[in-house]
């Protein structure tokens, strides 16, 4: 399971509403934050984000990993911030980061992957670019999962300092992943032709004879 949640079922409002819709808002709201320049707003606009997963009843666990989540982003550039441009520049992007991540983290715990990948294909006509959508989405959420269980195993043998036993099984876990996707695509028509095989040419049209 990704710590940042994806997608978490509910009835609630923001589940029920459709996934273009909700990703046109999360757009619009990405860059409104980035123009604004006045923390009292951008605390309004973190406020709203909280009051939407309130609305979506999403569970205080997936709320704690979240803030974990951000805490430690929000912290570093906190004190990167504040030691380039101020204390007023660091606070200022540090509520645009809070702002952004919350609102893209309450779309993915909202919507389902196959109602994006959906609403991209009829947008834009393209099969594969909804595919294409469709595998990055669950990439992310697959290597994060990933990631997750080898710290837990490494945790549980007491090597959770140890860079080598989280990277060796990380690395090996992921290309095993990269392979049984490649196949399953593979099976599915998508994917490189192959090079043995001879190339397929269109029959000649037939020939006619002038009476």
């Amino acid at each position: 399971m990704n710590p940042l949640g994806w997608y978490e079922p509910g009835s609630s409002l923001l589940h029920r509403l459709p996934a273009g819709g909700k990703f046109v808002a999360l757009l619009v709201l990405a860059a409104v934050v980035f123009v604004l320049h006045s923390p009292w707003w951008l605390g309004g606009i973190c406020l709203a984000v909280l009051l939407g997963y309130a609305l979506a009843r999403i569970p205080p666990r997936r709320c704690r990993q979240l803030a974990r989540s951000l805490g430690l982003l929000v912290v570093l550039v906190l004190a990167v911030q504040w030691w380039l441009l101020g204390p007023g520049e660091a606070v200022l992007t540090c509520l645009r980061i809070v702002a952004a991540l919350a609102a893209a983290n309450l779309f993915t715990l909202t919507t389902r992957v196959d109602d994006v990948v959906s609403t991209v294909e009829r947008v834009t006509r393209s099969a594969r670019l909804g595919l294409l959508v469709g595998l990055t989405i669950r990439a992310i959420t697959a290597l994060t999962a990933i990631a997750v269980e080898v710290r837990e195993a490494a945790k549980a043998r007491g090597m959770q300092r140890s860079p080598v036993a989280f990277v060796v099984p990380f690395l090996v876990r992921t290309l095993r992943h990269a392979d049984e996707l490649g196949e399953a695509l593979a099976a599915r028509g998508f994917g490189d032709p192959d090079p043995d095989s001879p190339p397929q040419t269109s029959d000649p049209p037939p020939q006619t004879s002038d009476s």
